[in-house]
């Protein structure tokens, strides 16, 4: 048994996609701990992935996320009492809660990226600069040509933070 599944047996689009993405996120949140967050998990990254730098609604950054919104209230909390977040009324709809980074929260977005761009500059290093390069030029591209998530607005406006 190889432990793959069917998708990564037949190297479907997202299993292409999806294994680097694991990969990252473990190594980028399994970083964390010797940079002072060790009770940051992958887990979190659900929260750090869909905020906006100017704070975002519980409810907009479960739609991002892909999950309920109380799964995502959950993660908050949890953020909010370690001391990473602040959940205030959001000043436009008082029924709603909008979560800031507080600055121990930007040091870990902050970490965060750091950490990113190391692992993506150690897997540069294993298929060379310009194939790296390359990948992140069709991705890119790949992700332009995505259509917008149906929304309120038929627009981005659901698309995930470009933060991890």
């Amino acid at each position: 048994m190889t432990g793959r599944n069917i998708a990564e047996e037949r190297g479907t689009l997202g299993a292409l996609l999806r294994l680097p993405y694991g990969h990252l996120q473990r190594v980028v949140y399994g970083g964390l701990a010797a940079r002072g967050f060790p009770d940051i998990r992958e887990a979190h990254s659900a929260v750090f992935r869909t905020i906006t730098p100017q704070g975002a609604r519980v409810s907009d950054m479960a739609e991002r996320a892909g999950m309920t919104k109380q799964s995502m209230a959950y993660l908050v909390e949890a953020l909010a009492g370690a001391g990473y977040v602040t959940v205030t009324a959001d000043p436009d709809d008082r029924r709603a809660k909008r979560v800031r980074l507080t600055a121990r929260g930007e040091a870990v977005w902050e970490a965060l990226i750091a950490l990113s761009a190391a692992a993506e500059a150690r897997l540069a290093a294993r298929i060379g600069a310009a194939k790296m390069a390359s990948l992140r030029a069709l991705l890119g591209e790949l992700a332009a040509a995505i259509p917008p998530p149906p929304g309120p607005d038929g627009g981005r406006s659901a698309a995930p933070a470009a933060k991890p």
